[in-house]
This record gives C-alpha cells, structure tokens and sequence, in this order.
C-alpha cells in the first residue's frame, strides 16, 4: 500500500477567493453564507449535497456496464472524460485522493474502464499510466477488489483472489469468522460477492478488452499476489490456500444450496432504489449477483438495483461521476444546526423546516442487522442516506436527535428523542465506546485474513462517533443515561494520542476527530479545565498554519506522526478548530480570532467557501471522499459560534 500526503501547496494556493482585496465584516460575512445556505434547501426541507470519491467508482460503473453488457454509450463517455481529467500529471496514474500519491489499484481500473471505451494503449496518458502501474510492480500488486474484477474479466486465475464462498452465510457466532463479527458494508458488500465468486462469475466484455499488458509476470505464472503484513495474516492465508484446495471437494447441491441461502439474504435487504446498504460497491455486486442468478432484465429486483445505481450519477456538463453513497440526513442535520446559530428568524424557519423533515425519516419499525445480539432494543435511529432502514447510523441518530432537542419547544419531536436515547444507549459497546452501525464489533483478527487487505473489515467504536453521542447523552439523557455518559467519556480518556489530539476515523484526522472530542464534551457540560482536554486545546493551538487556518493532509492517515500538517489551510478544518477552541472555553484569543479572520478573507462571491481538498475517509488509506456540503455549513456554523460567544450567548 503507497503512503503519502497530498502535494505541498503554499498557505492559499488552490482556494478559489482565497485573496480578496478586503474582507468581509462578520455581521455581513454571516448574513451572505445564511442566505446561501437557506437557498440550497430542497423544497421538502432537506439538503443534500453531493459525495464525491476517487476514480475506482466511476471506473467500476464503466466496468460494469461491459460486464452486464448493457452499455450507456452517452454516459460511459461522461465518466471517462472525468476519469481522463484527473489524471494526476506528476506520477502519470490517479490517486485516493486530491493531492495524493499514485494508488496502483485505483490506476489498473482507471486504465481498464479507458482501455475499454476505446482509449488507444499506446496513446500518450495511457502510456504513462501504465508505465507507473508497472514501476510499481504491475496489475498482481493491486488490492483484493482490484483482483476480484480481473478474475471476473479472465485477466488473472480465481487463485489470485481470496476464497469468498457462499457458505459464508451459514457460518455460526461462534466460528471465528462469521457475518456479524464484520461491519455492515463488509456485510452487504461481501455477500453478493460470495455469490459472483460461488458461481465464478464472467464479464460479458463484449468487446474481449484485456489488460495483460500491466502485469511484470503472466497472471497464469504469478505466485506473489498476497502480502503478508503480520504473522497472523501468514497463518490466515495458509489457512485460506488449503480451503481453497479443498473447495472443489464440496457437493456441487451444498454450494448451490449455500448460493440461494446467500442470495436470499441480500434480496431481503435490497432496500428499493436505495441499494443494497445504500452504498455503490454493495450495489453494483448486488446487481451483477442476480444477473448470474437469472433475473431477467424486467424483474423488479433487477429493475430496483438498476435504477438505485444510476440514481447515485453525478452528471456535470461533458462529465459525470458516481456518488459512493448520498448524505442527506448528515447534511440536513449539520445544515439545520448550523442555521440554529445563527439567530436569524428566517434560519430558524429554515432550520425547523428540516428538522420536519428529519424527523420522518426515523426508523421506527425495521429490526435490522444491528437487532442481532440486541433483543430486547427496540429501533429509534436514522440512516445517512435517504433510505437505509437495516443499517441506522450511531453518528446521524446522535447528531439528528440533539438538533431536535434543541429545537423541540412545543413537544413535537419528544417521543423521537426518547426512541433514539433509547437506541444510541442499547447500542453502547463494552468499552464504554460507539461504532457507527454495531455494537462491539471488535474482532480485529479478522483485519488479518487475505480478504481484509484493506484493513477496515470491522466497525469497531471511535472518537469522533463516540463524542457525537456523548454531546447527545449529555444533553438530552438526563439522569437515567449518566452511567453511559460516563463510560463514553472514559473511552475517550483512553483513545487520546499521547500529544493530545484523538484520531479523526470519519473525517480528516485528528483536527476533525478533537473538535468532535472537545464540542461533545462541552455540549455535556464536561469540565473543560481538566487536564486532558487542555492537552488537547493546547496541541490544536500548536497546529494552526501561519495564514491563520488550520489544514490537515489526508497523508496523515499513513503518517500520524504529522498529525495536524500536511496541506495547506482549508476553510473546513479551519471551522472544525475555531469550533473546537470556542468549545473548550478560550474565550477571544489571538487563535480563535485568527481562524475567524482567515474564514472571513476567505469567503467566496456566493457567500460559502471552496477548497479542493478531500474532507474525510470511507476506509482510512483506502478510500477517502469529499463531503462537498462541509465548506459550506461548517465555516458558517464557526462564525455564528463565535458572534453568539462574543454577545454572551452561549452555543446553541
């Protein structure tokens, strides 16, 4: 796996406005950005703003449109002319992220979607990318998903890839690996997979398009397609080459038995024309599995993942790229906070009309995964995307939930709260901490088996989810969750680094995992003098840039030691440290004052921000995104903190 951080930029290169001639006072900065943000409100209430990720996904849409042989010429050409446009000039290839260094998993699908709609090999962008994927050891070094596809392609033998068999589904609690010991996405993603690979799944490839040219040795003569990155891993993949030695000894009706059971698990979660988990790479193996199943084209199971995966394309001009997933709960959620602080009437109309909408999109009667191990719990929680009833999100359920406490004056959302104070307690792990969708899910052994070389098999509990829930339980639990107030904030006592800040799992890093630390406990009225958390105050001071803002290259997540550095400062981690320090108490100090000012030089001709920095990651390492609503409302939400603290109000 490449380690990096994004390219070093002076402080302000890359931020459209980030040099005005003057800037805008706060009363005036405050009213331009509630305007804007009011007016990107959704006629319903809701805002949503697009998820964008690296080019695996679009490249994967090409490729599985020439897998299913169902080609959007229109479309197709869309993406790759987003996929050629961010090629990155310096190494030739494409990286995770804006910024970053060459990944040869996401190059070899980048290059094979191009090569497929008819990109010439030997034309010159072509050339140079595959002149790196092979300077970095060829197409047998990619990631097991990379693999997967190829095998489906007939570009490597199936030994390539780890056995995924069908029999998953079958595997008892107590057997060291079975499907509630991994996270939901690993769920979803991985049983329809077991089907492809159960069934030995081939692209149609109606144009027989291969790569072998991106491999230093034939793929039939390869023998080094598996890292080994800790001794367990060396057992587990022993272990994992035996069975695969042994699986074609099983009765041919035991795995098609096992290929209908596990079939019938993921129909059950089809979830419409929202998807399989709601996110793409669960999806598209969801649609291809009842392709190899024999759904016809017309059936309503392959009509609804049809239609769920087209519905997450971005289309932009003479460009289109897949959404991951959609976020409109988190945005709608942030949005309305944000216009909470503002103060003003009509951000308060704009914020309660969210909240309404919110509010109908609890789950209150679907018992999904999470039910498991958790009887007697009933469902209160939200999911991120628009629709998601088996798999509720912790963070989204912490984070709706105190908006509506807050907002609640006349009793219209109390029962929602309660059923989600309920759930987010149910949900508590030993620990004391949250994951964002499971209880407990710590087995990490498992990120050791060959299938998990992408080292986020699991949903084990997190700051950043853990603090979202501790502001919530502070603030709306009353006596009754105090205990599990209390063990939250151990948790978090016991995951802060040693120089203070805490891990950031679901932003971008450690800038974004402390404002959540220290805003949960502030909004727990936690004794923000203690020691530990002024460690914390004290590192973030330490971090802030010499223009005033705060930046944090996504590089950190393979090299902590840069905690806090590695780009140049960005208006929404700028907002996270100023919100951070206004949490913890600072008062007006030249810090705070200087992230305000940045924020105010910074403010684009349409009243928000911009910057072209990834914002936080699916899979530290692995895949990251960029939450395209967070310039938007986090700027803004420090802003208004900071008036509301200079006249004496108080947060929210």
């Amino acid at each position: 796996m490449n380690s990096g951080e994004e390219t070093n930029l002076h402080p302000g290169q890359g931020l459209a406005g980030r040099h005005p001639s003057h800037a805008a006072s706060l009363p005036q900065a405050l009213a331009k950005a509630g305007e804007a943000l009011i007016q990107a409100q959704n006629e319903d209430g809701h805002w949503r703003w697009e998820l964008e990720a690296d080019c695996t996904i679009p490249a994967e849409y090409i490729l599985m449109m020439h897998f299913t042989d169902e080609v959007d010429e229109a479309l197709q050409a869309k993406l790759a002319t987003y996929i050629r446009r961010r090629q990155c000039p310096e190494h030739g290839g494409w990286p995770l992220y804006s910024g970053g260094h060459f990944d040869v998993s996401c190059s070899v699908k980048a290059y094979y979607a191009l090569k497929l709609v008819g990109d010439d090999a030997d034309s010159p962008h072509m050339a140079r990318v595959r002149e790196a994927i092979l300077a970095n050891g060829g197409a047998a070094k990619a990631n097991v998903f990379t693999r997967i596809l190829l095998a489906q392609y007939n570009q490597i033998p199936w030994r390539a890839i780890p056995v995924v068999p069908a029999e998953i589904v079958r595997f008892p609690d107590w057997f060291f690996f079975s499907l509630n010991k991994v996270a939901y996405w690993s769920r979803t993603v991985m049983v329809p997979l077991s089907v492809l690979y159960s069934l030995r799944s081939k692209a149609r490839n109606p144009t027989g398009t291969g790569v072998r040219e991106l491999f230093t040795v034939a793929p039939e003569k390869e023998r080094d397609y598996f890292p080994i990155w800790s001794w367990r891993s060396r057992i587990f993949f022993w272990f994992e080459r035996i069975v695969a030695r042994l699986e074609p000894l099983l009765p041919r009706s035991f795995r098609m038995e096992s290929v209908r059971r596990a079939s019938r698990w993921y129909i059950e979660r089809l979830n419409g024309e929202d998807g399989l988990g709601a996110i793409f790479p669960a999806m598209v193996y969801a649609y291809e599995g009842l392709i190899e199943l024999g759904y016809s084209p017309d059936h309503p199971y392959r009509v609804q993942a049809g239609r769920a995966l087209r519905h997450l394309v971005a289309e932009h001009g003479d460009e289109a790229y897949p959404e991951p997933c959609v976020s409109p709960v988190w945005d709608t959620a942030l949005a309305a906070r944000t216009l909470q602080e503002t103060g003003r009437e009509d951000a308060f109309t704009a914020a309660q009309r969210g909240l309404d909408w919110l509010a109908t999109r609890q789950i209150r009667e679907t018992e999904g995964d999470w039910k498991d191990g958790n009887p007697d719990l009933a469902p209160g929680g939200w999911p991120f995307q628009y629709g998601n009833a088996f798999y509720p999100d912790l963070d989204d359920t912490a984070a709706v939930a105190n908006s509506l406490h807050a907002m609640d004056h006349d009793g219209r959302y109390q029962e929602a709260v309660a059923r989600a104070l309920q759930w987010v307690r149910g949900m508590q792990s030993r620990n004391g901490g949250f994951g964002a969708f499971d209880r407990d899910n710590t087995y990490h052994y498992l990120n050791d088996i060959p299938f998990a070389d992408h080292g986020a098999l699991l949903d084990p509990p997190t700051s950043d989810v853990t603090a979202r829930c501790v502001a919530f339980l502070g603030k709306a639990g009353g006596p009754e969750s105090r205990p599990a107030l209390e063990r939250a904030v151990a948790f978090l006592k016991d995951a802060q680094e040693p120089s203070g800040p805490w891990f950031g799992r679901w932003g971008t890093n450690y800038i974004y995992g402390t404002w959540s630390v220290l805003e949960g406990l502030a909004q727990a009225d936690w004794d923000m003098r203690e020691g530990w958390i002024q460690k914390a105050v004290a590192w973030l001071k330490g971090v802030q840039q010499p223009d005033g803002g705060w930046g944090e290259g996504n590089g950190t997540y393979f090299q902590p030691e840069k905690a806090g550095q590695g780009a140049a400062s960005t208006p929404f981690q700028t907002a996270w440290a100023v919100l951070a320090l206004l949490a913890a108490g600072e008062g007006e100090i030249p810090e705070i004052r200087k992230g305000v000012d940045f924020l105010l030089r910074n403010q684009t001709a349409d009243g928000l921000w911009t910057d072209p920095q990834f914002t936080a990651p699916g899979f530290p390492r692995v895949f990251h995104l960029k939450y395209r609503g967070y310039n938007n409302y986090f700027p803004l939400q420090a802003l208004a903190h900071y008036r509301r603290h200079r006249q004496g109000l108080g947060a929210w």
